[in-house]
């Protein structure tokens, strides 16, 4: 689409970065026009930009920007979310996790030697049983009241939050298909799990890419990708990709290759990708690197800055690149 045409119809222009709440801009979109829609919403794992956000508020933001894509996706269209499980869900109603780490104790004092102690001596306080047997009177309480408690007696519990079944029911309701389901194997991110030695979980190393399609006819071209290409990722559920080493100007950067193949997969040159929650610009680069348009959407205004300025630097290179390459192959002619 024209940018003259986009702006006399007021619609957001190709190609361009927008400051504010997602679900608004979304609504200055062409209709039909977005072939695909890749993102990675904020995750509520308690990132600075999630200040002030409660679940309720996330699942709403998540369901209106989903809704939404039934509108603005052309048909055949597909959305492409990419978001992992909350596996530090804070539960207030959850029973307090208690867990006997043996290969942890320093005391040889049992559960069963201090209900035996308590029993001949049914007067004893702690400090009295701790004395008898050799312990401290912390270890009694522990012993007696089961309090290995992971994370402290006062601090609410965590366990997993499943989010896929949530965006599946929002694309449903909003006439959009749960199409496919691929798998992203990272490397382990130690942080967003928290776990300490007292646990039997496992670190987080996976998140989920959900594909739903809006109904309409979509092209197969199976020369888009070469054989090898199809063989390793192409046709596979599992796609093995590094994460992004240093976050240091996003708290929550997905590598540029994700981006990569899931617009190669899903749109052809000359598409409009949408990204509405575009942060640093990696899906916006991505686009141009692969000749296609774009749409980008933050509410942070410092990440709006940080996309246009992160394109801008990787468009130079690139025309850097191709024009080396011309050098090249002219040189090569001569």
């Amino acid at each position: 689409m024209d940018a003259t045409y986009s702006h006399q119809m007021n619609f957001i222009p190709h190609n361009t970065i927008q400051e504010g709440d997602t679900r608004a801009i979304m609504k200055r979109i062409a209709d039909s026009s977005v072939a695909l829609s890749f993102w990675s919403p904020p995750y509520f794992l308690g990132k600075e930009y999630e200040a002030g956000e409660s679940y309720e508020s996330w699942q709403n933001l998540l369901e209106e920007t989903i809704t939404l894509h039934m509108k603005v996706l052309k048909p055949g269209g597909f959305l492409v979310v990419n978001i992992a499980d909350i596996l530090c869900f804070a539960d207030p109603q959850m029973p307090k996790i208690q867990a006997l780490n043996i290969s942890k104790q320093k005391c040889k004092v049992t559960r069963e030697m201090v209900i035996e102690a308590k029993k001949e001596n049914p007067s004893y306080n702690r400090n009295q049983l701790a004395e008898l047997l050799g312990c401290s009177e912390q270890t009694i309480d522990r012993r007696l009241n089961g309090n290995n408690i992971r994370g402290g007696k006062y601090q609410t519990q965590t366990r997993v939050k499943l989010v896929g079944g949530n965006l599946e029911k929002y694309a449903l309701n909003a006439g959009l298909y749960l199409y496919d389901k691929r798998i992203w194997i990272k490397d382990p991110a130690w942080a967003n799990s928290r776990w300490v030695s007292n646990t039997l979980k496992a670190v987080s190393e996976t998140e989920d890419l959900y594909i739903f399609w809006k109904p309409g006819e979509y092209t197969i071209d199976r020369r888009k990708l070469s054989d090898s290409e199809w063989k390793e990722w192409g046709s596979r559920q599992t796609w093995f990709i590094d994460s992004v080493r240093k976050n240091d100007d996003h708290e929550a950067k997905f590598p540029i290759d994700l981006a990569r193949r899931v617009i190669r997969l899903y749109s052809d040159k000359g598409d409009l990708i949408l990204d509405p929650f575009v942060g640093s610009g990696t899906t916006a680069i991505a686009a141009t690197e692969l000749q296609r348009n774009y749409i980008g959407i933050d509410k942070e205004k410092k990440y709006v800055s940080l996309a246009r300025r992160n394109i801008e630097i990787a468009t130079q290179q690139m025309a850097f690149d191709l024009k080396s390459e011309h050098a090249t192959d002219l040189s090569a002619v001569k």
